[in-house]
């Protein structure tokens, strides 16, 4: 009897011995998972800024109305896991835009959409000094490893056709120069619309900026693809 009870005793250690290793193994699973899992979703998410004039800020419409919100749902919705930010400000010129960049663009932004340039040809401003503007933001943005969406702009036509000659080819120009994914026109599609501008005809009414999402949304997914590419 004794040498039955001693043997028992002897695998019960045994046993006990084995689920104690098992139990510090998975103990270690678990907090190498607990750890490991936040920073594959953290290195998953994608920081966006939107960096523009009024056309992104929102002019006369509701916060959940704005550019950057209506994008960041129209992302989500296709399943990419991003943060828009609007760096939108009424009334900015291509060099209003390019004087705030630095703060505007905040550390660890993956990428920007550059809006500006509605407000150079609105008060006719030297496309000179638009194209220097947006070549230097440009530039900035580059040497910041920041990959970037070039939205164009195009010139109102009662400006007439040296203007429009000189200031259209700017977008295509600097997108060529600078590598970066180009929407020719942000407001292709809704420009002179009716129904889709607000009783000014220049800015975009909630249902026009649903059309702008819709329109550029592949752009903005090129956009976030050469991200990826560069974070593997």
């Amino acid at each position: 009897m004794r040498s039955v009870r001693a043997k028992d005793s002897r695998m019960g250690s045994v046993i006990n011995a084995a689920l104690s290793r098992r139990v510090a193994v998975l103990a270690a699973l678990a907090s190498i998972y607990a750890f490991a899992l936040p920073a594959a979703t953290a290195a998953q998410s994608l920081r966006i800024v939107a960096l523009g004039d009024s056309l992104t800020a929102g002019y006369g419409l509701g916060d959940r109305d704005a550019f950057p919100v209506k994008l960041e749902a129209a992302l989500k919705a296709k399943g990419h896991d991003v943060e828009v930010i609007n760096a939108g400000v009424s009334g900015d010129t291509s060099t209003g835009g390019l004087a705030r960049l630095d703060w505007s663009v905040p550390d660890k932004t993956d990428a920007v959409i550059l809006e500006l340039g509605a407000n150079d040809a609105l008060r006719a401003v030297d496309p000179a000094i638009t194209r220097k503007a947006l070549d230097d933001a440009l530039g900035k943005l580059k040497s910041r490893k920041i990959e970037v969406l070039l939205a164009g702009m195009q010139a109102p036509p009662n400006f007439g056709g040296d203007y429009a000659a000189r200031f259209n080819p700017i977008y295509p120009d600097l997108a060529r120069k600078y590598d970066v994914v180009f929407y020719p026109f942000f407001l292709d599609g809704i420009a002179t619309v009716t129904k889709l501008n607000q009783r000014d005809g220049i800015h975009p009414t909630a249902e026009g900026i649903d059309f702008i999402v819709a329109r550029i949304l592949p752009k903005v997914e090129e956009l976030i693809a050469r991200v990826r590419e560069k974070r593997k």
